[in-house]
């Protein structure tokens, strides 16, 4: 079992989390620059938010891709400019989404899974949602933030 205190074992996981997040935009078909070479704020092993450069404006914030023990998602940078307020974002919306899955409905914008998966992603969804929340409203998790 890996320390994460370790520094060494750490960085390993932030280089694994880069390459999750480069490989994850690929698949999502976004454009971009670079990508951070560090988070910009994580907690080893769970959860890591990156900052992605914009594609249209090199030397500009353009995306916040959030990964680790949850699922890979993304927001526009446009107006967030902050990793909180990027989690804040996406544990909104996974909240709203997996009150559709619970209810069985399709949510108009986001797709996750096939409504056979939805009874068992739908908690799965919340439950990582909850979490986030909890980070978003802890001050002390935000104290030593960034690279």
């Amino acid at each position: 079992m890996a320390n994460y205190d370790d520094p060494a074992q750490e960085e390993k996981w932030c280089e694994e989390r880069r390459r999750e997040v480069a490989t994850y935009l690929r698949n999502e078909g976004v454009s971009h620059g670079r990508i951070g070479e560090l988070p910009a704020w994580h907690v080893a092993p769970y959860v890591s938010i990156w900052a992605i450069e914009s594609a249209a404006h090199p030397e500009w914030l353009g995306w916040w891709v959030i990964c680790g023990d949850l699922p890979s998602d993304y927001v526009s940078a446009d107006t967030i400019k902050h990793p909180r307020d990027a989690m804040r974002a996406i544990s909104k919306r996974w909240l709203e989404v997996s009150g559709y899955m619970s209810r069985g409905e399709k949510h108009p914008t986001v797709n996750i899974g096939s409504p056979d998966t939805w009874p068992t992603l739908g908690p799965l969804l919340n439950s990582r949602a909850e979490t986030l929340a909890k980070w978003v409203n802890d001050d002390s998790a935000w104290k030593n933030e960034g690279p």
